[in-house]
């Protein structure tokens, strides 16, 4: 028996690979294949099943390229309605990978046709669970996120279903069993995911929230309350997943183009939004008028689902190197209309030209100097929960999750100095200001965590603490 996890910081996601005597089995893959063909290759085995635990939401997954590369079944659980060839599998039915078994477990909550898989050991006895969004180390998927067919189901009702499949079908199960989930922390496939990204379930009955003596009424309000909406992109990409997808290889051929200065310009000109994936610290010197930072040191395919349109054109903007880099992470989530990127980056812009801007940044003593004179304000784009555990006193709470729908109630001839925790987050909010005409913008170098090394007066929300 081999298991290993294949976790992708990025999305906070894991994929798995199982393999017996010669044969593997593939679960919740990514979009690029190659990662599971090097696998299969180095070790000499043929991949036979392809397991998806849901219609994932914030991915698409690579189960149908695989399927075609490999000829490997895919497997879905009870209620799945793939629009392709798959096996629907019945609950408790068993499929064998070499000498081990690999049960599916119907656990209807996060989405109906959720389903978890338990891999039996060449002895029978139950080894590793692998939870998919159903159980995460130290909370569970959140109930909101079906693709919905011809009926309707409502956060609630998926709620009392999780009840029942935790309790009737995960934590009968030994406490030994293994858990491996398919998110980690930072996933908004959940809230509130331990740093952990494996677990067993004797740990997790005894720790998770989810897993405590409580009503199914208890448990509902639990799982149901304080959801923060699901990044705009969660439904188009399960819906994706549902119906089926262009291969990888297309989408690269199409998307890796690269573009001449009056190309982008063009189509600019023609609606396209530019994304510039560069690092905040190279973005700020030099960038196309308009254009997006979201970098690829950060929390990339996320942020990109939750602040930007998925159907509008993208033209990249990348540093030297890593533009189909760019392109694949955008295709992970499912962002295809990519028209090409700017070959060689600003340099080709700057030569042929064409019109720049830049964004301050300023160290937290000097947002001390500039608070003092009164006439800035102070923008905190981090989570509520980070704001409540800290923030400087005065400043303004703007999510930047929310920040574009309440742009409209800031001047935009104001002057703003933007913060997050590390800077990743502040020069994304800067980039969205300047898109929307704020000329006034400064970004806090090393965000809150430099600013709490500062004799700047910070509180909670329940009170000064320093």
């Amino acid at each position: 028996m081999y298991i290993e996890q294949l976790y992708t910081s990025c999305l906070a996601e894991a994929a798995y690979y199982i393999e017996s005597q010669g044969e593997a089995a593939i679960i919740d893959p990514l979009r690029e294949t190659a990662p599971y063909l090097e696998m299969a290759a180095a070790r000499g085995t043929q991949i036979k099943y392809i397991f998806e635990t849901h219609f994932h939401a914030d991915f698409v997954s690579g189960h149908l390229d695989l399927a075609a590369l490999t000829g490997a079944t895919i497997i879905y659980g009870p209620g799945a309605q793939p629009q392709y060839t798959a096996h629907i599998a019945r609950d408790g039915e068993r499929l064998q990978l070499g000498e081990l078994t690999i049960e599916v477990l119907h656990t209807p909550g996060h989405t109906l046709e959720s389903s978890c898989y338990l891999l039996k050991d060449a002895a029978g006895n139950d080894h590793a669970l692998f939870s998919g969004d159903t159980l995460f180390v130290g909370a569970v998927g959140r109930p909101d996120l079906a693709v919905k067919g011809e009926h309707a189901v409502t956060s609630e009702e998926l709620g009392s279903l999780m009840y029942d499949s935790l309790r009737d079908k995960i934590m009968p199960l030994a406490n030994e069993v293994l858990v491996y989930p398919a998110h980690g922390p930072g996933s908004s496939c959940g809230k509130g995911i331990g740093k952990e990204t494996w677990s067993t379930i004797g740990v997790q009955k005894a720790t998770n929230y989810a897993l405590q003596p409580m009503s199914r009424a208890e448990f509902i309000a639990q799982v149901t309350e304080n959801l923060p909406s699901p990044p705009a992109y969660f439904f188009e990409d399960a819906r994706i997943n549902q119906v089926g997808y262009d291969s990888i290889d297309l989408v690269m051929s199409r998307n890796a183009r690269a573009l001449e200065a009056d190309q982008v310009a063009n189509a600019i000109a023609a609606g396209a939004l530019v994304l510039d994936t560069r690092p905040a610290d190279m973005f700020e010197k030099a960038f196309i008028p308009g254009a997006i930072n979201i970098g690829l040191n950060g929390g990339f395919a996320v942020w990109v689902g939750t602040l930007l349109p998925i159907d509008r054109a993208i033209v990249l903007v990348a540093e030297a190197g890593r533009e189909t880099e760019s392109i694949m992470r955008l295709a992970r989530v499912g962002y295809e209309q990519v028209s090409g990127y700017l070959r060689d980056g600003m340099a080709t812009w700057q030569a042929a030209g064409m019109p720049v801007d830049e964004v301050a940044s300023i160290s937290p003593d000097g947002l001390s100097v500039i608070l003092d004179k009164g006439v800035t304000a102070l923008i905190d784009v981090r989570k509520p929960g980070e704001f409540a555990a800290g923030h400087v006193v005065g400043a303004r709470h703007l999510e930047l999750d929310t920040l574009e729908r309440n742009l409209p109630f800031l001047d935009t001839n104001g002057h703003y100095v933007l913060q997050c925790q590390g800077g990743y987050r502040s020069m994304i909010a800067a980039s969205m200001m300047k898109a929307h005409g704020f000329h006034n913008v400064v970004n806090v170098l090393g965000g809150f965590a430099a600013i709490a090394k500062t004799d700047l007066p910070v509180e909670q929300s329940e009170g000064v603490i320093a």
